[in-house]
C-alpha cells in the first residue's frame, strides 16, 4: 500500500489497476459507500469534492479503505486558494441598499407591479420547487404596491441565497427583477 496522504480530503484520487479490476468484478467485497466513492474516483476531484456524495460528508473511512486495499491513489494536492488579500469581494448580504437606485415606487405601474410580483414567485418556484417558501410567496402575493413589494425583496434574495442555484443567479435575477420593481 502506497502512503496515504496526510490530509485526506485535500489529495486528488486516481484509480488503480486494482480498482479498475475491482469496478469490473467486484471481488474485494467493498461495502457499498465505498464502491460508490470507487466509482466517482477519476483522477480530477479531490476527497474533499468526492466527500459531497458520502451522507455527512466525512468520506476518511471510504478512503482509508480504497487506499488500504490498492483501489485509488493519490496523484496530487488541491491547490491553495488565494490568499485573502488577493481574494475578490464578498458581495454583500441583499438589503434595502440594493433598492436605492430605483425610480421612486410610485412611479411603477399596476402592470409593472404585476410583473415583479410574477417574476418573484416564479423564481422562488423555478429555485426552490412549488409548495415550498410557502410564506415568500405569501408575502409577495399580499403586496399592494411597488413600495410593499420592494419590503419583501430582501427576504426574496436572502431565501435565494441560501440556495447554490439561486445565489449563482441572484445578479442576474436581481437585475431582471429591478426593470420592473
Amino acid at each position: 500500500m502506497a502512503d496515504a496522504p496526510s490530509n485526506l480530503t485535500a489529495a486528488i484520487y486516481a484509480k488503480t489497476a486494482q480498482g479498475q479490476q475491482e469496478i469490473q468484478s467486484r471481488s474485494l467485497g467493498l461495502t457499498p459507500l465505498a464502491r460508490r466513492v470507487l466509482v466517482l474516483v477519476d483522477g480530477k476531484r479531490s476527497g474533499q469534492d468526492l466527500s459531497t456524495f458520502v451522507p455527512g460528508g466525512d468520506i476518511t473511512a471510504q478512503l482509508t479503505e480504497l487506499l488500504g486495499r490498492d483501489c485509488i491513489e493519490a496523484v496530487g494536492v488541491v491547490q491553495q486558494a488565494p490568499s485573502p488579500a488577493a481574494a475578490p469581494a464578498k458581495p454583500h448580504a441583499p438589503d434595502e441598499h440594493d433598492l436605492a437606485g430605483l425610480p421612486p415606487a410610485e412611479s411603477r405601474s399596476a402592470k409593472e407591479l404585476e410583473m415583479a410580483r410574477n417574476f418573484m414567485t416564479n423564481t422562488v418556484n423555478n429555485i426552490f420547487g412549488h409548495h415550498n417558501r410557502i410564506s415568500l410567496i405569501e408575502a409577495i402575493h399580499g403586496c399592494k404596491s411597488s413600495g410593499d413589494l420592494r419590503h419583501v425583496y430582501v427576504a426574496w434574495a436572502q431565501a435565494l441565497e441560501t440556495n447554490a442555484t439561486g445565489k449563482k443567479r441572484l445578479p442576474e435575477l436581481r437585475e431582471k427583477l429591478f426593470a420592473v420593481l
